[in-house]
């Protein structure tokens, strides 16, 4: 473990402050509406004809034949009955309204944290977005369709593996962080841990992967922390150099060199709520 205990280890280079991952996509499925007029009935009649007597024979009398039948009314169609598929709106990153007041009020129940709603899609409905779509195991591009609209609808969450006490979980599988009290999920964030890649740092190289165990917070610096590998924001050691801190960039592939990342936006709401203090139990796996 290519990790410093003294030393606060960055999760990203220092060019490497934000890169935004999708501008707003805002597309709209509008139905189609035909209306169909139909003609009008009319009664259409035939002339009479009479076809007139021909010479017979003198033995005969003239015959005349009848009159010509005439057709009866035309029938006409009833109106014709339109279809309207439901327009299906697609919300991203830059949208904004009602439906995204909707989407954020749903995922604060659920529990992914957003922060306030306020009918603005922006980075932490995003980071929420990315967190639901992991837990569903549908695509993780932090776009509302209709898959992920079912998803929020049916109501899913993911399931942590405490049961008892208070426990800030990380699944690796998913990449999810959990806060769970007493076996009661409280909140679910989207987190990117160690991406798997070789690196090399001071002249040594080492495999960016997140440990496995069962540790607890015993350092946190209410600042910005930086080092050779980048910089670290608020961050609270769990063990060694590793941390569970802010950055800019938290997309929904695992990416860091081994620390967990939430948002800024996330450890800043976590600091002011002292949601991790000193001494909380860190489950990974």
């Amino acid at each position: 473990m290519a990790r410093s205990l003294s030393a606060c280890r960055g999760e990203r280079t220092a060019p490497q402050r934000r890169a935004v991952l999708l501008a707003g996509t805002f597309a709209m499925a509008l139905g189609l509406t035909a209306c169909s007029t139909p003609a009008p009935s009319r009664h259409l009649t035939l002339p009479t004809t009479t076809i007139a007597p021909r010479s017979a024979p003198t033995t005969g009398p003239t015959t005349t034949t009848g009159p010509t039948t005439t057709t009866g009314p035309t029938t006409t169609t009833g109106p014709t009955t339109t279809t309207t598929s439901p327009a299906s709106s697609y919300l991203s990153e830059g949208s904004s309204g009602p439906a995204v007041l909707a989407l954020q009020q749903r995922l604060s129940a659920l529990g992914y944290w957003l922060g306030t709603p306020d009918g603005t899609f922006g980075d932490a409905t995003e980071q929420a977005v990315y967190a639901l779509q992991k837990a569903a195991g549908i695509g993780r591009d932090g776009i509302v369709g209709p898959v992920t609209e079912a998803a929020l609808a049916k109501g899913v969450v993911p399931v942590p593996q405490s049961t008892s006490g208070y426990v800030v979980e990380v699944d690796l599988h998913d990449d999810l962080l959990m806060i769970v009290d007493n076996g009661q999920l409280k909140y679910t964030l989207n987190t990117s841990t160690g991406g798997g890649y070789w690196y090399t740092d001071d002249g040594v190289t080492a495999l960016a992967e997140t440990p496995t165990g069962h540790f607890s917070i015993f350092r946190q610096v209410d600042g910005m922390v930086v080092d050779s590998l980048g910089e670290l924001w608020m961050p609270k050691f769990f063990y060694e150099g590793f941390a569970i801190h802010g950055d800019s960039y938290v997309p929904a592939e695992p990416v860091s060199h081994g620390c967990v990342r939430v948002s800024d936006e996330a450890i800043e709401w976590i600091w002011a709520n002292n949601v991790m203090p000193i001494g909380t139990t860190v489950w990974i796996y």
